[in-house]
Order: structure tokens, then sequence, then C-alpha cells
């Protein structure tokens, strides 16, 4: 089977990295007020260079900038949006001693519009530091992050009368023009984080929505509509992926179940080019729903688990792909780790050699699997 020329990859991945000590330290210098906005900068340019080496040395061919310029996958994105204001997250310990982050909530309180270029520059840095034949990806979170959380009561009702059709199509305006810009800069490759698509697939979640006024069997379709008027400003020649998350706070999870409730409108509805999903362990259910997967689109299959340490052997992840190609033609898939190994600054309980191995182990798997 031939190599894929244009992204995703046959070996990919989602694109945060565990952030080194000095950045860390100087993050916290910062905040103290002992490092200027450049000084930081400077320093994130530094660690987000040595990163794209260790990419392109394992062998990766999408190269990421490791989210090394956020604290939160989602928020230093989403507050940069002229309209949105976001609350601060806080941990909450489990019963069991285990941490999870309480999800902020994005309120919407005036028109959304785009209000600046968001990824510009981070991006003209990244793209300064590949390598030839490297593609430059940016990770940015999904627009469905500014209904699901609050529903209704976390949009103004002010701004927002009715939510439709003004709150879909202005959020997705404000998205296209930053995809425009992006496009306009050479970028090629951008993935959205999403994790209200997987939280649909929990029961729990999916209560909690009907207790916000909303029906989670109706939500995803809405989505997938809702998603499509962001794809329909998508520039010529890039590609434009979603990933699904179930929580990867500190190696914690927030929501388990099988896609059957969502994968009709995420992969056939959907007008993506692509999607990661996680298949990391039982709680992502087998993979009857790859049956909706549309022709002509991508599932970059998340088999590695970015939680822990402990490794997934080439065998069981070959028996996986062979399983999971009973459902949808393997050339349609890829193969990547479930997350990445910090969406948050905090990082997962895993080391960085071990960050290394499994990324090894996916390009060594997929080049075997694929010949890519």
């Amino acid at each position: 089977m031939s190599a894929r020329p244009t992204p995703p990859f046959r070996a990919d991945h989602v694109g945060s990295f565990l952030r080194p000590k000095r950045l860390l330290e100087a993050r916290e210098k910062k905040a103290k007020g002992e490092l200027s906005a450049a000084e930081l900068r400077r320093v994130e340019d530094e660690c987000i260079t040595e990163i794209v080496k260790f990419q392109e040395d394992v062998g990766l061919k999408s190269i990421t900038d490791g989210e090394f310029r956020r604290t939160y996958f989602h928020i230093d994105f989403l507050e940069q949006l002229g309209g949105v204001k976001t609350d601060i997250p806080v941990t909450v310990v489990r019963p069991d001693g285990t941490e999870e982050l309480a999800p902020p909530v994005m309120r919407v309180i005036d028109k959304v519009k785009h209000a600046k270029d968001i990824q510009l520059a981070d991006f003209q840095y990244l793209k300064s530091q590949i390598a030839p034949g490297s593609t430059a990806k940016v990770t940015i979170p999904s627009p469905t992050m500014l209904h699901f959380r609050g529903g209704r009561a976390g949009i103004s009702r002010e701004a927002y009368p009715e939510l439709e059709p003004d709150f879909y199509q202005d959020v997705a305006n404000a998205y296209g023009d930053e995809l425009r810009s992006l496009a306009a800069a050479g970028c090629t490759y951008v993935q959205m984080d999403d994790t209200n698509l997987a939280y649909l697939c929990d029961e729990k979640m999916r209560e909690a929505a009907r207790q916000r006024g909303d029906d989670p069997n109706e939500l995803p379709h809405r989505y997938a509509k809702f998603i499509n008027l962001v794809v329909a400003q998508k520039p010529a020649g890039m590609t434009l992926a979603m990933h699904l998350c179930r929580g990867n706070f500190k190696s914690t999870h927030a929501a388990a179940g099988n896609y059957e409730p969502v994968a009709e409108a995420l992969l056939s509805e959907m007008k993506l080019d692509a999607y990661f999903l996680e298949y990391d362990d039982d709680r992502s259910g087998d993979f009857r729903p790859l049956r909706y997967l549309a022709k002509g689109k991508t599932v970059v299959l998340g088999l590695v688990t970015t939680k822990f340490g402990e490794m997934e052997s080439k065998d069981a992840l070959k028996r996986r792909i062979d399983e999971a190609s009973k459902y949808a033609p393997i050339e349609q898939l890829c193969l990547s780790p479930q997350c990445g190994f910090s969406s948050t600054v905090h990082g997962n309980n895993i080391a960085v050699e071990a960050q290394r191995n499994k990324l090894k182990l996916v390009v060594e798997t997929a080049r075997e699997v694929w010949g890519d």
C-alpha cells in the first residue's frame, strides 16, 4: 500500500507533549512577574525547536509545537475570540484520591467574532523550524466547546435571542477567518479538539445535557451542521480533522462509552477530512461505529495510550487494526496515540522516554502495516 502524501499520515499524533522543566519554571516566573512576556516567548521558542526535532527524530511527518505556548488546550484559544469569556477551571479530587479537571464554562457575553489572528505567529515560528518533507499541524479547540458546557444558559440572550442561525454562523465565520489567516501563511493541516461528542457517548454526560435543556440524541446532528458551517469556509488544500477526547487531565478520564450514539452524525454527516478516535481501552467500545465512515474520509485509530507508560505490543496493535478494517477499509485508516501527552500544562503520568518509545511504536507499526 502506498504512503499517504497528505495528512493525516499513517503514523500521526494528536499534538501535545510533556512540558520541559525549564519551560514550566519560566511560566512560574512569568506568573510572579519575574519574567517578561518576551523572555517567556524566547524560552518557548527554544523548547519548541527541540520538540520539533524530537518529533522528526522518531519519524513523524506531522509536526506540532507541542502546545508549549498553552496552559489548556482550549481556553488559551477560545478566550481570544471576541465575545467570549472563560471561567478559570478548578481541580476536583475524586473519592479515590485521583484528580479531575472541572471543565471551565465558556460564556458567550457578546457577538462572537474573530478579533485577531490567534495562531498565526505561533504557526509561523513552527513552520520556520520544520525540515523539508514534514508538515506543520495546528491544533485548536472545536467550536462546539462554546455551546455544550453551558448550553443555552451560557450564551447571552441579548447578543443571541435565538441560537439559530446567527450564533452558529458567527462562530463559524470566526473560525473561517482563523483558518484563512493560517492558510495564507502556508498552513495545510488543522486539527480541532472536541470533548463534547465523546462526552455524548457517556450516559452521565447525556443526562447532564438533558438537565441543561438539550436533547443528547439531537445534539450530534446539530453539531454536525455547526461543524459543516466551518468546513464550508475551509481554504482549498487544507486538511481539517477532529480529535474526540474523553478527558486527559493528569492521566484521568471524564467520559466512557461506545461511539455509537454519535457515529452517524460524526462519520457520515460531518464533512471533515479526518477523525482521531480514542480506542486505547475498553472505555471506547468496539469498532462497529466505523461502519458509518464515508468514502474519502480517514479515521486515525488512537490505539496507544498516552496516560501511562506501559507499552503496547506491535502484534496487539496489528490485531486491532485488522479488527477495525472489518468495518472500514484499511486504506482509510491510520494509527496514533489516543490523545496528546499533555492536554494541559500539568502533563500526564508518563515519562519523557516512554513518550518517545510510544511514538516510535506508532511509527514502526504503521510502517509494517501500511508500508508508510
